[in-house]
């Protein structure tokens, strides 16, 4: 069984693997032997994750690369090809929101979500794909969303982007499932970070709707979306392609239940 989620020789790139959902998911990766890659834009993030992964005995190789550059990822890959090796597992993480209503958003910050949430994870997947095709074997792993199949308000330009990622990873297995590449996504439900910390206080209105309408009545934790990256990663996944795996308590398979009221 051990053999299944042993990932001992394989090399794994967490873009945006710095803190959050990422870095559990680099933490799951890397625990279980992967060699793992963490990119961001920011020095000192990665200088700070860097020292985050050490206190658990992970060495990550940090690189500092734009995912919205195809030049720049290109660059970065192939350094990380260099110095580390040709990459077996791709965690397309990194991502932004802005929450704004769609009348207030100005076009450009629309076109920014799209970019880092949509385009780039197709730019980062198109120059590590041609290598596994090579060597008919890859896990591409996409961070979707509960987004990715309902909408809500003031985050428009990330729901379209997040649904669109959803078809994305579709099509992606659709051409590469062939060549042995499983090619799956993630949708986090809502899950407790250093951002959701404002609103999971007691009596606040956000955290009162998560907890009335999720069945199993908490947050989730980064752990829980790390692990759910192991499994896709792992031998254990080798015939799931194509798919999101909704990490979120079940809150989409009962989102109109209120507790409290009455069932009908």
């Amino acid at each position: 069984m051990n053999e299944l989620f042993n990932l001992s020789g394989k090399v794994a790139l967490v873009t945006g693997g710095t803190h959050g959902i990422g870095m559990a998911c680099g933490k799951a990766l890397a625990k279980a032997g992967a060699k793992l890659c963490v990119n961001d834009i920011d020095d000192e993030k990665l200088a700070s994750c860097k020292a985050e992964y050490a206190k658990e005995g992970i060495d990550v190789f940090t690189i500092n690369f734009n995912v919205c550059s195809e030049e720049d990822v290109d660059r970065g890959i192939s350094k990380i090809e260099e110095e580390v090796g040709a990459i077996n597992i791709l965690v397309n993480n990194a991502g932004i929101i802005k929450r704004v209503p769609i009348l207030d958003m100005p076009i450009s910050d629309f076109e920014q979500v799209i970019s880092v949430d949509l385009v780039a994870p197709l730019i980062v997947a198109k120059r590590v794909a041609p290598k596994m095709i090579e060597q008919r074997e890859g896990k591409i792993i996409n961070m979707c969303s509960m987004m990715s199949v309902y909408g809500r308000q003031n985050v428009s330009a990330y729901a379209s982007a997040k649904g669109g990622l959803k078809l994305l990873t579709a099509n992606m297995c659709c051409e590469w499932a062939k060549y042995g590449l499983q090619i799956n996504g993630i949708g986090p439900g809502y899950i407790a970070t250093s951002q959701t910390a404002p609103i999971r206080v007691g009596g606040h209105p956000f955290n009162d709707l998560v907890m009335t309408r999720t069945p199993a009545n908490r947050w989730g934790e980064p752990e829980d979306v790390g692990n759910a990256s192991l499994f896709l990663a792992s031998k254990a996944a080798d015939f799931v392609n194509g798919q999101v795996l909704y990490v979120d308590g079940g809150i989409l398979a009962n989102f109109g239940y209120v507790k409290g009221e009455n069932e009908i």
